[in-house]
């Protein structure tokens, strides 16, 4: 049965083999995220190669993204393992304390700049958020706080200043030999990690396609600067090839009681502006050691479906968790019930004043079409580049997009597109008088659409030329 919103799976410990790999292919996973935080380049290498191999062992496309560290700000460690903060107590972050030299009493930092970037009262959350401290006094490079909010403590966990502000710059020296690498395996798509501006996104891009990177970008959305205002979002979406709503660091820089909105905002926010998006961070966090997911996870998952998310990702639960390809199994599941409800096939349609492009007139058009005539049960789109059937996919139908295509790039860069499915197709040597009724056989063979359904066919029909979308037909199959 067609799924249309898609799975984006995190390779780790607990999924880095080729015979794990295949399962969660065959389960459901649209793309694998390669997470530089963790594992060495040849670990990513061989990650890489096997996601390949199993791809076409089974005969499904699947996407590469690769997930930059970026200026994670961590704490350093303790002497004697972890600690427990108690409320109330004088907690001290000092970044000119020793890496290892950690106590209940104080902690190094690996962060020089964060005694310049905080003020007396401002409030520090470690650990994602679990442990809440309040800046007392700075003397150079020491921070004394009071803990507000206490609890274990260990090495080198994050630390967030609620409301946003740090300094450190969206890209480091790591994230800079990351994107080498990335270059080098041929990734579909580079995330960048707490970018401020659409300026982070364009630099990250830069020097993507310097190393000679031809994926997509996407701007990972986890910084209260981030979404202070609408004009830096939509700035830093439009940079973008598509976004991520990473909720765990968002989260604690602009709190909990803000997130849904927030995330709803995005998700709409990159639709109207004709990107992706993804949402992550603990989707089904409890199937890291349990077999089911809870209510509240289904929920969420399903509301993300519901406002229109292109993709929803697995970190922890397919990386490091006991049940990686139920957690998918269960995922598609949950996708599938949502994409059921009446909600998903409301009609939706975008009215813009005026249109600059042919092929985007055409892809309205046939969204259009799809709405509203009766017994049209696909879309045909032979594209170039994919940007036709994303196009599309911006809109809401419920309709299966189907993007012909003879460019494996292309496969792999639209198979995070919401709806949208590829089929390998090459009409180079085919007369243009054959190749609808070529690319509908491809369909009814498939068993995707039976006899007597209608079918959008949109194409350019340029003499012997490739690209540039101009014509939408109706056909019966």
């Amino acid at each position: 049965m067609f799924r249309g919103t898609k799975i984006v799976a995190t390779v780790g410990p607990a999924s880095s083999s080729p015979e794990t790999l295949r399962k969660l292919i065959q389960a459901g996973v649209n793309v694998f995220r390669l997470n530089f935080s963790h594992g060495s380049a040849a670990d990513h290498e061989q990650v890489a190669t096997w996601i390949r191999e199993a791809s076409a062992e089974v005969r499904r496309v699947v996407a590469l993204l690769g997930d930059l560290q970026g200026p994670k700000i961590r704490i350093a460690r303790f002497s004697d393992g972890p600690v427990q903060l108690k409320a109330g107590a004088t907690f001290v972050l000092d970044a000119s304390l020793g890496k290892e030299a950690g106590d209940a009493g104080q902690v190094g930092v690996d962060y020089p700049e964060l005694a310049r970037d905080c003020s007396v009262g401002d409030t520090l959350l470690l650990n994602d958020g679990l442990i809440e401290l309040r800046v007392q006094t700075i003397d150079g490079d020491r921070i004394t706080c009071e803990v507000i909010a206490g609890g274990p403590l260990s090495n080198n966990k994050g630390i967030n200043r609620q409301g946003g502000g740090l300094t450190a710059a969206a890209l480091t020296d790591k994230d800079r030999d990351d994107i080498l690498l990335a270059a080098r395996l041929d990734l579909d798509y580079l995330a960048l990690s707490f970018p401020r501006s659409a300026a982070d996104v364009e630099q990250a891009r830069q020097l993507y396609r310097d190393a000679g990177g031809q994926g997509g970008m996407v701007a990972k959305i986890e910084r209260a600067e981030a979404v202070a205002h609408p004009e830096t979002l939509d700035a830093i979406i439009r940079a973008s090839d598509g976004v991520m709503v990473a909720r765990g660091d968002l989260a604690v820089e602009i709190g909990d009681a803000a997130l849904v909105g927030v995330q709803k905002q995005i998700i709409a926010r990159a639709r109207a502006l004709d990107r992706f998006v993804i949402t992550a961070t603990q989707m089904m966090e409890s199937m890291i050691s349990s077999p089911q997911p809870t209510r509240a996870e289904v929920s969420d998952v399903a509301n993300a479906v519901l406002d229109g998310t292109d993709a929803v990702m697995l970190s922890g639960e397919t990386a490091v968790g006991e049940y990686p390809v139920a957690t998918v199994q269960a995922m598609h599941r949950i996708i599938r019930g949502a994409e059921c409800s009446w909600q998903q096939h409301a009609p939706e349609q975008r009215q813009p004043d005026t249109l600059e492009a042919i092929d985007e007139a055409i892809a309205m058009a046939a969204m259009y079409v799809a709405n509203h005539l009766r017994g049209v049960r696909a879309i045909i789109a032979m594209t170039e580049t994919g940007a036709t059937p994303k196009q599309m996919s911006r809109l809401r139908s419920g309709m299966p997009i189907f993007a012909f295509t003879p460019h494996p790039h292309t496969q792999r860069r639209v198979a995070i597109y919401r709806g949208v499915e590829t089929i390998a197709f090459n009409n180079d040597a085919v007369p243009n008088s054959e190749i609808n009724q070529l690319a509908v056989s491809e369909l009814l063979n498939r068993g995707l659409v039976e006899p007597g359904d209608r079918i959008l066919i949109t194409k350019g029909d340029y003499d012997k030329a490739h690209g540039g979308t101009n014509t939408l037909k109706i056909v019966t199959a």
